[in-house]
């Protein structure tokens, strides 16, 4: 299967890929607004040199190389390449077992590249994905592809499988007489937690993802204990599916390092999240999207509820990093509308839900040093939006420029390759 799916990425490359049409080049980006993803404030006229795949230079005053192509943003705001902190490539819009059973892992990966590099067009050069959904190690085959240069898409860091317990995930209400497969790997006991560990770290998987709770929790203390013990002490990190208190709790007491939706979160948890520097991604694009036909009590107290606990979060230090759960709501719904329901629903400044989208995701996962901001040293992960998102914060649904690696993969302007397009620069 593995071979199958590394024959289909390369068969989809060769016109897939949007290419640079100046390879290997010096570019001098002039921003007429920088938002560089951790400081405060904005600046102005601001100049950055790319050279091959990494900022040389930022600042005003900045002698722009003789033989370096002018990239003129001077009425664009230039931000960092927007992160994702919780995505599924592996599925889009379909319930987990409604799409392993229709579809197979060939034609999911090959509908993954299609989504990866909607994700990159729309300005999200980096993102984190939880959860293969029943395709195995497929999502580490994609990021292979695309760090191999055989597709255009984000910068991936996968979770693969997944990890539940039995009774605990779906498919639910078939027949006993039917063994399905399930969306996550099942283990029950330590011994299976430890081995299960092990085996999606062998296979590719960059963190470890845990369903905390289906409804209840779902893993016994001494189970979560094996998982996130063993996962910290081969360097990865460990997020956690949690959407009721006690599985929240049960998360927190074993030490993971992300909490996925937090819909069970109180003031209590909240605080003890903060002490232990955990992250919550509160994945609002995905609740967002499905209003109800006809009013809802429960739903609307719902929503009430999870927006005033994510204020408190964020007044009170909680790190906050930008997850949507795409892929779970359909990738024809642009990422960046969770910007917004950061600052309308959940009372964020607009600097501070960018850097919940830049900054505060690439230290969740240790790149602080590679993405996120925009500084010399850094890697040239470039977007750029027509309006100024400190006053209008849609304005990020509108992207006009995309860097990624150095690479350009969108400007308005003459299309080439790949259907993305570039505009011919003068030097």
């Amino acid at each position: 299967m593995k071979r199958i799916v590394q024959e289909i990425l390369i068969l989809t490359a060769s016109f897939l890929i949007p290419v640079s049409v100046y390879p290997n080049e010096i570019f001098a980006i002039k921003a007429g607004r920088l938002i560089d993803g951790k400081s405060s404030d904005m600046k102005s006229d601001v100049i950055i040199v790319v050279q091959g795949n990494k900022i040389t230079a930022l600042g005003k005053a900045i002698d722009i190389p003789e033989n370096a192509i002018i990239i003129d943003l001077s009425d664009k705001t230039v931000l960092p390449g927007f992160i994702d902190a919780h995505t599924h490539i592996m599925i889009d819009g379909i319930k987990v077992g409604d799409d392993q059973y229709m579809n197979s892992t060939p034609y999911r990966t090959i509908r993954a590249v299609a989504s990866v590099r909607k994700a990159l067009w729309n300005g999200f050069t980096a993102m984190r994905d939880m959860g293969s959904c029943g395709t195995m190690y497929a999502d580490a085959d994609v990021r292979n592809a695309i760090n191999e240069g055989l597709i255009p898409g984000p910068r991936l860091w996968v979770s693969t499988r997944g990890l539940s317990t039995t009774g605990h995930f779906m498919p639910f209400g078939y027949t006993w007489e039917l063994e399905l497969p399930k969306g996550c790997q099942i283990v029950d006991g330590p011994e299976m937690c430890l081995k299960a560990v092990r085996e999606q770290l062998a296979h590719g998987a960059d963190w470890i993802k845990i369903f905390a709770d289906w409804g209840e929790v779902s893993f016994t203390e001494g189970e979560l204990s094996v998982i996130v013990g063993e996962a910290h002490r081969l360097g990865r990190k460990v997020a956690a599916h949690a959407t009721t208190r006690e599985g929240t709790e049960a998360a927190l007491k074993a030490r993971v390092d992300s909490l996925e939706h937090g819909w069970g979160l109180n003031d209590e948890l909240l605080e003890e999240a903060k002490r232990q520097g955990v992250y919550w991604c509160p994945t609002l694009l995905y609740l967002e999207p499905k209003p109800p036909q006809k009013p809802n009590k429960v739903l609307e107290d719902f929503f009430v509820t999870l927006y005033k606990t994510l204020n408190r979060a964020y007044r009170g230090g909680v790190k906050i990093a930008l997850g949507t759960d795409s892929g779970s709501s359909g990738w024809s719904t642009n990422q960046a509308r969770e910007f917004e329901f950061l600052v309308t629903k959940a009372g964020f400044s607009p600097m501070d839900a960018i850097k919940a989208g830049t900054s505060v995701p690439a230290e969740l996962m240790g790149q602080s040093d590679k993405i996120g901001r925009l500084a010399p040293g850094m890697l040239a992960d470039i977007v750029a939006v027509q309006g100024n998102p400190l006053q209008d914060i849609t304005a990020l649904q509108q992207v006009i420029f995309v860097m990624k690696d150095g690479e350009i993969f969108r400007h308005e302007g003459t299309p080439f390759i790949g259907g993305a397009t570039c505009t011919p620069f003068n030097r």
